[in-house]
């Protein structure tokens, strides 16, 4: 299937280059004829050669020459890239339509000397205008023999060489509808990356207390684009990344794009991230810093940080000179905190395109290029080597603080950002609850036990109401008052109506609350609950497991009241054997110690501690309670006022259950149950086991303890 290529693209652009050309500004004055030469380097990312290539055609056309004249153009490359450039080729001697001058084709031989086709590009150079100079780009340099005989060539002709990136990047920075579009697009993917994966990766890791290195995080960045769900619908094909992400923090910082994340791990400080992506061969970038429990010094230069990008924001319009704006921010800073004018970084960004970042459009102080209508710039701007005054440990008391966006620029009126991650205080501040904010229900100590070095619950500032005036309530805060409010309205409403069938009032005893954790992000984070695995919480009183496959908790109180047939399986070395509890709500049994060998080495027991010593602490602590709230003495009670759990074990050899021995049945309170499995003690006497919920009465084997 042959490659389209877009044709009215190619005619405006390439008299757009013409157009300039034509006018002598600058380097485009000097030259009498401009050459592009591409080779081949799998680690040349970005090159002004390639660029160009893209911009007109675009795709990149490895081992071509171009060669534009004042009257002609000439290509020089391989059959199929002569076939694909043959769809803009034009008529011999005849001037195209479009107002461009018409194409040569030169198929490349397969020799690697060219020397017929090198001639006739060195005959079209001399008659072009002067014939003595041409446009190059110097920093590219392409191995390989085919790219070093045209540059022999070129020299031995005795033609100068004159370097015509910059006025080439500034023909190429204006975008069209259809370029701006796809810048859009990138940018629009780099705040889905950042917002819904590295940030929500960084607030677990803080959560969880995790140590995790610069580089590993960095790598889970670029793992993610590959995953369309951060894509916004992209094909993942047309996605990579324009840099390696660069996450910084614990006090060494370099406010650059031309570092990588080193190997230290992610310090609970100042966080700083910058990553960009390209779609479809145009740029993107965004720069966040996440703070963790910031001083009130680091707020407060962070929030001027983000005035001084607004007061960029507002230099930045068609006309102005990039000198200009910069100094304009600079003004500011000096005049509102002049102290942190030697922290400024040295330029506010760059314009932004196919290359991720050109060289000569870099917003600095000497920049004599004027801003125009369309132009996308990456502006980034930031403090470096601030102290903390209040930090104790060397990775405490040195901080940054960076933050940059993709903008457009606009005839009138301020800038346009393109990546509208929010980046105010309370959007990337994160700050970790104390003791004295916790609930006044929960208990702190608890809480400690339960979540060991993750107790320190991440919330946003936004979460925080202490910075919200007295009068203003948040939208979600408001939607809680309200429920609240009915909630109370109807507790309310419910003792009257109580109180009026009673005749009056009864003070009833207050009962402990079963709600063993609040909320998710209260449930511990350790690796047992990753694996679906039991977890039993003693300080809690909880059990967690799995339920469908999701880690549910259970308290120990709901145990007792409401799970009358409970079906869990549990690990058990021996492959041979399966494990079911069934909660027993009209016998009271004690079940005795017991391990034993079968005829073919299969051992059986008939105990719960066996089974998880963990999980039978609470279980007889809260039955104790049970058991004094309903008076009853000795140191076993009736199930019809709690339930108990029983473990039974059977062997799956010949299909046959095994008895439960030395089982003894304390009393019997009704009659035995009309289904079930009958295990008999030695004296004679059988237990029934009821199966409430199950019907058939051999369950199916289950697999790994996960509820499947």
């Amino acid at each position: 299937m042959a490659v389209n290529l877009d044709k009215e693209a190619y005619y405006r652009r390439i008299k757009r280059l013409y157009s300039n050309w034509k006018k002598g500004e600058d380097e485009f004055g000097k030259v009498d004829a401009i050459v592009v030469s591409v080779g081949v380097d799998e680690e040349i990312v970005y090159a002004k050669s390639t660029a160009i290539q893209t911009w007109l055609f675009g795709y990149e056309l490895t081992d071509t020459i171009m060669v534009f004249c004042d009257t002609k153009i000439i290509f020089l490359a391989s059959k199929k890239k002569v076939d694909f450039l043959k769809q803009v080729a034009v008529t011999k001697g005849n001037e195209n339509a479009n107002g461009v001058p018409p194409i040569t084709l030169l198929t490349r031989e397969k020799n690697e000397s060219n020397k017929a086709n090198f001639d006739k590009m060195i005959e079209a150079i001399r008659g072009s205008k002067e014939g003595k100079t041409v446009g190059v780009f110097s920093k590219d340099k392409f191995p390989g023999e085919y790219m070093k005989s045209w540059n022999d060539t070129i020299t031995a002709e005795g033609l100068e060489k004159v370097d015509i990136s910059a006025v080439v990047a500034y023909t190429m920075a204006v975008k069209e509808d259809g370029e701006l579009g796809l810048m859009k697009k990138a940018a629009a993917i780099t705040s889905e990356v950042y917002s819904k994966f590295f940030k929500e990766r960084v607030m677990e890791i803080v959560d969880a207390d995790e140590k995790v290195r610069h580089s590993k995080l960095a790598e889970s960045v670029e793992k993610a684009i590959e995953e369309k769900k951060y894509l916004g619908g992209a094909d993942p094909s047309t996605v990579e990344m324009c840099y390696p992400p660069i996450i910084q923090s614990g006090g060494n910082y370099s406010l650059k794009f031309s570092v990588v994340s080193d190997k230290n791990h992610m310090h609970f400080g100042a966080i700083t991230c910058a990553m960009g992506i390209r779609y479809k061969s145009y740029c993107s970038n965004l720069v966040r810093t996440l703070m963790v429990d910031p001083p009130q010094e680091m707020q407060d230069n962070y929030n001027f940080l983000l005035q001084v990008e607004e007061e960029l924001l507002k230099e930045l319009k068609h006309g102005v000179k990039i000198c200009d704006a910069y100094n304009s921010v600079l003004e500011y800073v000096k005049k509102e905190k002049p102290d942190l004018v030697s922290k400024l970084t040295k330029n506010l960004g760059f314009a932004m395109g196919i290359e991720f970042r050109e060289g000569s459009l870099v917003l600095n102080a000497k920049n004599q290029y004027k801003l125009k209508k369309g132009m996308v710039l990456s502006i980034s701007l930031g403090f470096a080597d601030l102290v903390n005054k209040d930090g104790k440990k060397d990775e405490q008391k040195k901080y940054a603080l960076f933050i940059g966006d993709t903008i457009q620029i606009n005839e009138e009126e301020a800038a346009t950002i393109l990546t509208p991650v929010k980046k105010k205080i309370k959007n990337v501040g994160i700050f970790l609850k104390n003791d004295d904010e916790e609930d006044e229900e929960e208990d702190g100590d608890d809480a400690e036990e339960l979540l060991g070095k993750g107790a320190r619950s991440a919330a946003l500032l936004a979460d925080r109401t202490r910075l919200l005036g007295k009068n203003e309530m948040t939208a979600e805060e408001k939607r809680r008052a309200h429920q609240k409010e009915l909630a109370n309205h109807l507790n309310e409403e419910a003792k009257r109506r109580l109180t009026e069938q009673k005749g009056e009032q009864q003070i009833q005893k207050a009962r402990k609350s079963n709600v063993s954790y609040k909320s998710v992000s209260q449930m511990p984070r350790e690796k047992d609950i990753r694996r679906h695995e039991d977890l039993h919480r003693a300080k809690v009183e909880t059990v967690i497991m799995p339920v469908f496959g999701i880690m549910r908790d259970f308290h120990i109180h709901t145990l007792h009241q409401r799970l009358q047939a409970t079906r869990r399986c549990l690990h058990q070395p021996a492959g041979a054997f399966r494990i079911i509890k069934e909660v027993q709500k009209r016998y009271k049994i004690t079940v005795k110690k017991e391990r034993r060998k079968s005829s073919k080495g299969l051992s059986t027991n008939c105990q719960l501690n066996t089974c998880n010593p963990q999980a039978q602490r609470p279980l007889h602590q809260a039955t104790c309670r049970t058991e004094e709230d309903a008076g009853l003495t000795g140191k076993h009670i009736l199930m019809g006022e709690a339930t108990e759990v029983i473990v039974c074990y059977w062997a799956t050899l010949g299909g046959k259950f095994k008895s439960c021995q030395r089982c003894s049945v304390k009393k019997h309170l009704v009659s035995p149950p009309r289904t079930g499995s009958d295990f008999r003690q030695s004296s004679g006497d059988k237990v029934d086991i009821l199966y409430n919920n199950i019907k058939p009465r051999l369950p199916l084997p289950a697999i790994c303890g996960q509820g499947r």
